[in-house]
């Protein structure tokens, strides 16, 4: 199995905000993450990616535990995400920003990237070449490259969660988190965010995919885990998600999908 998650919880003062969570994921599937607003979701990617260490529980990646590592060993490892509020350098320009996909690797080579990027340092300028090439490969898998020079933030909304998801994919994962890549698209954005996910899975990449549209979701998960207060109470198909009255009643009768 690829990750595995086994009793997971974490605790923000008297809250649990994830309580005895246990699943897996499958190398080469979409698995979703799915719940009401303050289910646990991004906390759940926080525990994976190393920004939060559960209280309990043990998560393993390949049979190696990573709960308590730190990002960038996790990412080093093989794990990379997007986050739900976009993270860019707003003082960088579109390619220079997946350049610092490749750097975050290690938190020394993430200082060396940022430093670089300002100051043309002889570092930079040894490796930059092959790095910005292999940059402008992944901007053109998501259809950015003709913007590569300008400036990060100066992109659209659709297109900055682009961005995000080309510097991901530049640290060249097994496994990548997407936390709510769809919010704030339009109905014509969010099919072609669907196809792009569908063409990342072809790189032999595996993905988890924490989302609010729940047509996206359930037209191209194929495992889904819903969390409602922390527990994860539910795990199935789409189809099986979609008929099971406990998801019913935590949602509330909101639209989980037609």
């Amino acid at each position: 199995m690829m990750l595995s998650i086994n009793g997971a919880s974490i605790n923000f003062g008297g809250v649990h905000a994830l309580r005895d969570v246990t699943f897996h994921v499958r190398e080469g599937s979409i698995k979703a993450i799915i719940g009401p607003n303050g289910a646990g979701k991004t906390t759940l990617f926080n525990l994976i990616s190393g920004f939060y260490p559960p209280v309990s529980g043990k998560l393993a990646f390949f049979d190696r535990e990573i709960q308590g590592l730190k990002p960038h060993v996790i990412a080093a490892l093989g794990i990379n995400r997007t986050f739900q509020n976009i993270e860019l350098f707003d003082n960088m320009t579109v390619v220079e920003n997946v350049m610092l996909g490749r750097h975050a690797l290690s938190s020394a080579g993430l200082v060396r990237g940022l430093i670089g990027s300002a100051f043309r340092s002889p570092f930079v300028r040894s490796e930059e070449k092959d790095i910005r090439n292999q940059a402008m490969k992944y901007l053109d898998f998501v259809g950015l490259a003709p913007r590569a020079e300008e400036n990060a933030l100066a992109l659209p909304l659709g297109h900055q969660r682009y961005l995000e998801i080309a510097r991901a994919l530049a640290a060249e994962p097994k496994l990548l988190l997407l936390d709510e890549p769809a919010a704030g698209l339009d109905e014509r954005e969010t099919e072609d965010l669907a196809g792009l996910i569908q063409r990342i899975r072809k790189l032999d990449i595996t993905i988890m995919l924490v989302e609010h549209d729940m047509n996206l979701t359930m037209d191209i998960s194929e495992e889904i885990v819903v969390l409602d207060h922390g527990e994860l109470i539910a795990e199935g198909t789409p189809r099986e998600i979609q008929n099971n009255t406990r998801v019913i009643e935590a949602y509330l009768g909101e639209d989980i999908g037609d």
